[in-house]
């Protein structure tokens, strides 16, 4: 039982930094905290794709007879488009961010909605 779970970890940790990632975004109410959480799900995702992607003992798929397993590139390949995206993202989320806390003076969001239900 120990044995399966130090082959598998990887999988393991993936899901509690998913979870972690979940429970900050669920609970926080800082919209900067809610990015963070966002950031720390996205690389769990990454983690376990990466790890879907991982033959034990296989090699790169490059053309040669004497090799038995081939380790997949595509997880690879799709992960790093996944990382220039969450990049993208972190970057968009935080600029308005900055304009929302230009605009209202707080990055919390029980504050905003507070202000913008006075406002109306």
């Amino acid at each position: 039982m120990v044995n399966q779970l130090m082959t598998n970890l990887h999988y393991l940790v993936a899901m509690i930094l998913f979870i972690i990632g979940f429970h900050t975004m669920l609970t926080h109410s800082n919209l900067i905290k809610k990015v963070i959480g966002m950031n720390i799900m996205e690389t769990g995702i990454f983690l376990l794709f990466i790890s879907i992607g991982y033959v034990r003992g296989g090699s790169a798929p490059i053309i040669n007879d004497s090799i038995a397993s081939y380790v997949n590139p595509l997880p690879s390949a799709l992960i790093l488009t996944g990382i220039v995206v969450g990049v993208s993202l972190t970057a968009f989320s935080l600029s308005m961010i900055l304009k929302i806390y230009h605009y209202y003076g707080t990055v919390d969001s029980d504050e905003i909605m507070k202000i913008k239900d006075a406002e109306e």
